[in-house]
């Protein structure tokens, strides 16, 4: 079994390097970018009889710091 997690900086907290992929598109001459929020894709290839859940222990405990981020599991 596989899972994919996507990670994300919560709404409200400041994204330095999203903005510095911001303002380097804006000077590739791509002037229609006004936000750029930037995360990163977790794939896990998981014994069978792993579930859902313990992907989402995993993420709490170790992929996402759930202080500034949220994460979203998806089962392939």
């Amino acid at each position: 079994m596989k899972a994919r997690v996507h990670v994300m900086l919560k709404n409200g907290v400041l994204d330095p390097q999203g903005e510095a992929v911001r303002h380097a598109l804006g000077a590739l001459g791509f002037d229609g970018v006004t936000g750029v929020r930037q995360g990163k894709v977790i794939e896990l290839d998981l014994a069978d009889g792993a579930t859902e859940t313990d992907v989402a222990e995993m993420c709490e405990k170790l992929l996402a710091n759930t202080v500034i981020e949220s994460y979203q599991v998806e089962i392939l």
